[in-house]
C-alpha cells in the first residue's frame, strides 16, 4: 500500500487557501471594529469640557474639574481629591 502524496499535498494547499481567505475576512472585520473604536474615542476626547462625568480606561469614575493643557485633565474622582490624569486615559463620557 503507498501513500499518495499527491492528495496530500493538494489537501494541504486547499486547507492553506481556505485558512488564508479566514483570515483575511477576520482581519477586515477587525480593522472595521477598530477604526470605530478609534472614531468613538476621538469624538470623546474633542467633546470633554470641564464639568464632564468621565470613567477612565481602568473604570474608575470622576469629574472634569481642570484641563491644564492639549495633554492632561484635573480629574476629581472623590470629594476633595483631584488627580492629574492624561486626556487619552478617558474611555467613557458620561451623561
Amino acid at each position: 500500500m503507498a501513500i499518495n502524496w499527491e492528495v496530500i499535498i493538494w489537501t494541504c494547499v486547499t486547507l492553506a487557501v481556505l485558512m488564508g481567505i479566514i483570515g483575511l475576512i477576520l482581519y477586515a472585520i477587525s480593522a472595521r471594529n477598530v477604526r470605530a473604536k478609534r472614531k468613538e474615542l476621538g469624538e470623546v476626547h474633542t467633546d470633554m469640557k470641564v464639568g464632564s462625568r468621565i470613567m477612565f480606561a481602568g473604570g474608575i469614575y470622576g469629574k472634569v474639574v481642570g484641563m491644564d493643557d492639549e495633554e492632561t485633565l484635573r480629574v476629581e474622582v472623590a470629594p476633595k481629591v483631584v488627580v492629574t490624569i492624561s486626556r487619552y486615559a478617558v474611555q467613557t463620557l458620561l451623561k
